[in-house]
């Protein structure tokens, strides 16, 4: 977790940015994005360079060159503040902007960033600030992003990019991707799903990845990316290089202006929770999507696009809102009828309202569905999360300890009263178990299997309460006359009460 001390460093440097003239909150953090990953380059040589000093063997693609080596974080930290100021931008960015070949997609997307600190002063304050900072546990660089993703005050447009880690871990568990999948995230933003997807691949597959081919697929073709804000693109390229992907697809496109003819069946796995801006004009919309489901709401035409981009048996796990569950125009009816009798949906996960705070307290739920061109759904589970980890108020705290938060607990199990407020290593246990005991659930339940043929006679209805049966507490009525003599009785101790009190007062 981020210390308290770390938090009032970052937000005494958001206030020298402010002053330094720098008010774009995500510039904000693009650039001391761009500073944490100069000084992690300079972490990944020097363990490669301890690699060599203990086998006796040359440093292995070595990151700095002699004329570069200048060009380290240890190096230049030591300047003066103007010689530092100097190096940076002179020195540092130029390399930055050619890291990894002229050809990678990392530096497509480099080659427009600006390095916009002006002030020795400023990037003395930052580079304090990054070298208080563990590099080497993701964890907490992952919480870093979060807080200064949560500074963000407006929700909208800057909003669309967060997605708590937590959340993002599960959807990851719950699709378990392997080796040999494509991943897609066709509104990637910081890439958080794809570099998910990779840990978990790394962790999972340790010996898959070390045959050449497998390492190659993992480092040029497992992964994609789309997103149509630059800003976005460059963070997250660094972010899959921060996390040993070489050459991951992140590229820009407007996912649903752009027919996706040339994306269509390609993919193996989709994860996502793109941005649901209201509704688009339908001359901005791709036409091969309108032919999927004719609408102009951004909810429907994501669902439609990911059905697109899937090759048959290809999978999904997407954020959406409620809405997309229970709408009933003919656009969310159509698209409903679709995922049941088209393709096979496997799950609805609803989640509590709080979960995109202080963002947003729009209601949301996590579709899985497999692409089959031909049907296949016989029963849909569904699961109701009413607690995450965090509180569902906008300071979104911690209700227990680091190790009983999130879907993975390690050995042992969550309380009763622990998984009142983390269900999340419950959701994938269910889920493992859909096929089998879930399937004998009662539904009065969290969660519970729902056949087909009753999601039919509902009309297509998708949402938890169409489905969930409430505990009706059984309740005692007492006759009449017992509660008029019992209320003959209150009424003379009122009277009685009442005497002794003129009496003490005559």
């Amino acid at each position: 977790m981020i210390t308290g001390e770390l938090k009032s460093k970052i937000d005494r440097l958001w206030d020298a940015f402010w002053s330094g003239g720098i008010s774009n909150p995500l510039e904000v953090i693009e650039q001391i994005t761009y500073l944490m990953f100069v000084r992690r380059l300079d972490i990944v040589e020097q363990a490669k360079e301890n690699k060599a000093n203990r086998t006796g063997r040359p440093v292995e693609n070595p990151i700095y060159t002699d004329e570069t080596k200048p060009l380290r974080w240890s190096v230049f930290i030591n300047e003066s503040p103007e010689s530092m100021l100097t190096r940076v931008r002179d020195g540092v960015f130029p390399w930055l902007r050619m890291l990894g070949g002229k050809d990678s997609t990392y530096a497509h997307h480099m080659k427009d960033a600006r390095f916009t600190i002006t002030t020795s002063n400023l990037l003395t304050k930052a580079v304090d600030m990054i070298n208080g900072i563990d590099m080497g546990d993701k964890d907490t660089k992952g919480d870093l992003y979060e807080y200064m993703l949560g500074k963000i005050a407006t929700a909208g447009q800057n909003g669309q990019f967060r997605t708590p880690r937590h959340i993002i871990q599960l959807l990851v568990e719950m699709m378990a991707p392997q080796p040999g999948d494509e991943i897609c995230d066709p509104a990637c933003g910081t890439a958080g799903f794809l570099v998910a997807s990779a840990e978990y691949v790394e962790r999972t597959h340790r010996e898959a990845l070390l045959e050449p081919t497998r390492r190659q697929h993992f480092n040029e073709s497992m992964f994609h990316g789309f997103d149509f804000d630059n800003t976005m693109l460059r963070i997250g390229s660094m972010n899959m290089l921060l996390h040993s992907v070489e050459n991951p697809d992140i590229r820009y496109r407007d996912s649903l202006a752009e027919s996706a003819a040339g994306e269509a069946d390609r993919y193996s796995l989709i994860l996502a929770n793109p941005p649901f801006a209201g509704s688009l004009d339908h001359d901005a919309t791709a036409t091969d999507l309108q032919k999927v489901v004719k609408t102009k709401k951004t909810e429907l035409l994501f669902i439609a696009l990911f059905l697109r981009l899937l090759k048959p048996g290809g999978r999904a796990a997407v954020i959406v809102p409620d809405g997309v569950l229970s709408g009933s125009t003919k656009a969310h009816k159509d698209l409903q009828k679709l995922l049941v009798e088209g393709h096979k949906l496997d799950a609805v996960v609803k989640l509590p309202g709080g979960v995109f705070k202080p963002y947003a307290g729009v209601a949301t739920a996590i579709l899985f569905f497999t692409k089959t061109n031909s049907g296949g759904t016989d029963s849909v589970w569904f699961y109701e999360v009413t607690a995450d980890g965090w509180s569902l108020d906008d300071k979104r705290t911690p209700l227990l300890s680091d190790s009983k938060l999130g879907p993975l607990i390690g050995d042992g199990e969550l309380s009763v009263a622990e998984h009142a407020k983390n269900n999340l290593p419950d959701v994938l246990a269910r889920w493992r178990r859909r096929n089998a005991s879930e399937q004998e659930r009662g539904r009065t339940e969290q969660s519970f299997c729902v056949p087909k043929s009753e999601i039919v006679a509902q009309g297509y209805d998708l949402s938890f309460k169409r489905y969930k049966e409430i505990v009706h507490q059984k309740v005692e009525h007492r006759v009449p006359r017992e509660l008029m003599d019992e209320l003959a009785r209150i009424e003379e101790d009122i009277q009685k009460g009442m005497s002794e009190l003129k009496g003490m007062l005559g």
